[in-house]
């Protein structure tokens, strides 16, 4: 086995991608510009097609609109012209994805889709291919060699394909003020989407929130922080408001050093100005204060009152860590 061949080889590819996306830089002009604000300003959707290779890009292409709010279908050049050209809407707008720019298949759908009014984008090695010079805008995304040993299959011409349609994304969603609020409308699951809309009251619903009157007796401490099942209670003013928190460590350092427990109430046991979120802190910010402050829970309140707990294992489960 020739091992020195295979880093030969496999350098060799990235070396020609690495210079080939470079070259892509010569491409963001006024032509690309003038493209994106007439997809920016489209009524309908973005309508990416495609053949072979170019294809299943598109359809990732396709895949990153659609999550960055700008809606999108992909289009199989072969199936739009056996039926799939019903699809297509007059507000449209056509982005069309070829190496060459002459496929049999790209020369039969574009004339249809021209006659059907949509104008197109092209994305092609050569405004002077047919889809080039049929395009209404042309990103050119030449390619000096594939990166193959035998210089045959697409490889530099679909990274710069898919590298195009990531610039064309992150164009829009400059455009359209996308922020992390849309991304977490558009990715509800998993845990990129919980770290964007999860916060710390959904984790603490249906949980009973352990709660003492700061004078209430260390035996009714046990037992509500028993009972309760969370490691600690908030302690509470006559007017119920927050004055502190115990926790299981708390308990034991007053075992430790107190001899006569017959006196002992909560607001001897207890840390006073505890650490507290409120009801809508994400809880991945919340995690963040755990971790930095070494807690295992943070009691939720708004304005004094206590809403709640969220504990280190509540997040844990959403698998936020």
């Amino acid at each position: 086995m020739n091992r020195s061949l295979i880093k030969k080889s496999a350098l060799h590819t990235l070396d020609v991608e690495q210079k080939a996306l470079l070259n892509l830089q010569n491409v963001i002009d006024e032509q690309f510009v003038e493209a994106v604000l007439l997809m920016s300003n489209a009524k309908g959707r973005l309508v990416v097609t495609g053949i072979g290779k170019s294809a299943l890009i598109a359809q990732k292409i396709v895949a990153t609109f659609n999550s960055t709010g700008s809606p999108s279908l992909f289009l199989h050049a072969a199936d739009a012209i056996h039926g799939d050209l019903g699809m297509v809407t007059d507000d449209d707008v056509v982005l069309c994805l070829s190496k060459s720019g002459h496929t049999p298949e790209i020369k039969v759908l574009i004339p249809l889709l021209k006659n059907m009014g949509n104008p197109i984008i092209a994305v092609t090695r050569s405004k002077d291919s047919f889809l080039g010079k049929q395009a209404s805008f042309v990103i050119e995304t030449q390619v000096e060699e594939e990166g193959d040993p035998n210089n045959l299959a697409p490889m530099c011409s679909t990274t710069c394909q898919l590298a195009i349609g990531d610039a064309i994304a992150s164009s829009l969603l400059a455009l359209q003020g996308f922020s992390s609020a849309h991304f977490a409308k558009f990715h509800p699951g998993g845990t990129l989407g919980k770290q964007l809309y999860l916060r710390v009251k959904d984790l603490a619903e249906g949980h009973p929130i352990p709660k003492v009157a700061d004078s209430a007796s260390l035996r009714s401490c046990i037992i509500e922080m028993t009972s309760k099942r969370l490691g600690a209670t908030a302690v509470v003013d006559a007017s119920d408001k927050l004055v502190g928190i115990i926790t299981d460590g708390d308990l034991r350092r007053m075992l430790t050093n107190e001899e006569d427990l017959s006196n002992i109430t909560a607001s001897d046991i207890m840390t006073s100005q505890p650490i507290t979120v409120g009801p809508d802190t994400l809880a991945v910010e919340a995690l963040a204060t755990l971790r930095t402050k070494g807690l295992s829970q943070l009691i939720i309140a708004e304005q004094g009152s206590v809403l709640g707990f969220v504990h280190f294992h509540d997040i844990l489960k959403e698998g936020l860590v």
